[in-house]
């Protein structure tokens, strides 16, 4: 019976530091929110304590932080696009830098046959090689540059492509026809850079005439 009776009295024991600790941890998470809201509430109450001239001195200075930041964003778009301009300026400045080089191998084949007139006095040497030079260059330049030279007699007339310095009647002609190039044109990767400037030959009134009757 008195063992019964001590286990009994462990097990009652026991029970009541159970309830004790659950009412511990209940309390836990009240005490906690009451200690949030006492926090909140000083806060409150030192805003609240705060003189105007106190809170003019706070907005001052977010005033002062945040034109600080403003000047400094400004300073870095300007170097930014200080330096996309200057960047620009280097691009097209050295565009040509490559055709430039190769016009330089061209100037080089001239030198070369004007000092061997000079020692030779030979005219038909000179021309040949100058002949010479001027087909390396038109190559050079269609291959590498897409710049083509085109012949224009012969073709109906184009204002695209042709521009007409002189013009005649003709009857061997149907359609304005260009039957000279004056100066030849050409073309930048197949577009129009420069029109050839041509004599064209106009259609006569008789063949207009005969034409009609037809």
């Amino acid at each position: 019976m008195q063992k019964e009776k001590k286990l009994d009295d462990k097990n009652h024991a026991h029970h009541e530091e159970q309830m004790k600790t659950d009412a511990g941890g209940t309390d836990k998470p009240q005490t906690e929110k009451a200690a949030r809201q006492e926090n909140a509430g000083t806060a409150v109450k030192e805003q609240a304590q705060k003189g105007p001239e106190d809170r003019l001195g706070e907005l001052e200075k977010e005033k002062a932080e945040l034109k600080d930041l403003l000047l400094r964003k400004q300073a870095e778009f300007e170097n930014f696009r200080k330096r996309l301009q200057r960047e620009k300026e280097e691009s097209i400045k050295y565009a040509n830098a490559m055709l430039l080089l190769d016009l330089t191998n061209i100037i080089d084949d001239f030198e070369r046959a004007i000092q061997s007139a000079k020692d030779s006095d030979d005219f038909t040497s000179f021309h040949s090689g100058v002949a010479l030079i001027e087909k390396r260059l038109t190559q050079m330049l269609e291959n590498k540059w897409g710049l083509k030279r085109f012949d224009s007699q012969g073709d109906v007339f184009d204002p695209d492509k042709h521009e007409a310095i002189m013009a005649e009647e003709s009857e061997a002609v149907n359609a304005p026809t260009v039957v000279e190039d004056f100066q030849r044109g050409y073309l930048l990767n197949e577009r129009i850079l420069r029109p050839a400037k041509v004599k064209v030959a106009q259609p006569s009134t008789g063949n207009n005439e005969t034409d009609d009757t037809n």
